[in-house]
């Protein structure tokens, strides 16, 4: 059965207060691409609604604070740390977005690390969609975490 359903078949968030707390974190990526000239002007600093990174990471990081608001049955996490990178590939009009996520406490952060990419990548999309309507989010996905039961490194 899964955790977050009773046995009638409804909803539930899962109790968590018999787990222990431990460091527990979740990193994950996000891939944005578009046309090599729209790279060029966020990494330049070029686009005309400013600094497209700066401003993808600090909704990136609120959106990780905020992920019990957005997803109905996650935890409210008090995070110890949420770390955004992003990296360029010019040769495939990409751009990467990495998120790590910290907590210690009795429950993971998978949740936290993939919508501070996601929102991180909507972010970049909002500000530069004047200039490149072609732009794709692509390959969302957890890459790993540590802590608690379950660990997996991918």
């Amino acid at each position: 059965m899964f955790s977050h359903i009773d046995e009638k078949g409804n909803a539930k968030m899962v109790d968590i207060s018999d787990k222990d707390h431990t460091v527990r974190i979740a990193t994950a990526t996000a891939s944005i691409t578009m046309h090599k000239a729209t790279l060029e002007e966020i990494v330049d600093g070029n686009i005309p609604k400013g600094n497209v990174l700066n401003t993808a990471k600090i909704a990136g990081i609120i959106a990780a604070k905020k992920t019990h608001e957005l997803i109905p049955l996650c935890h409210q996490i008090l995070l110890s740390g949420v770390d955004i990178e992003f990296h360029p590939d010019q040769k495939n009009a990409t751009l990467v977005i990495n998120s790590s996520v910290r907590t210690t406490y009795s429950t993971g952060v998978e949740m936290e690390a993939l919508t501070a990419v996601s929102v991180a990548a909507l972010t970049i999309y909002d500000m530069c969609k004047a200039v490149d309507k072609n732009m794709k989010i692509t390959n969302i996905y957890l890459v790993s975490k540590t802590g608690g039961k379950s660990s997996n490194t991918q």
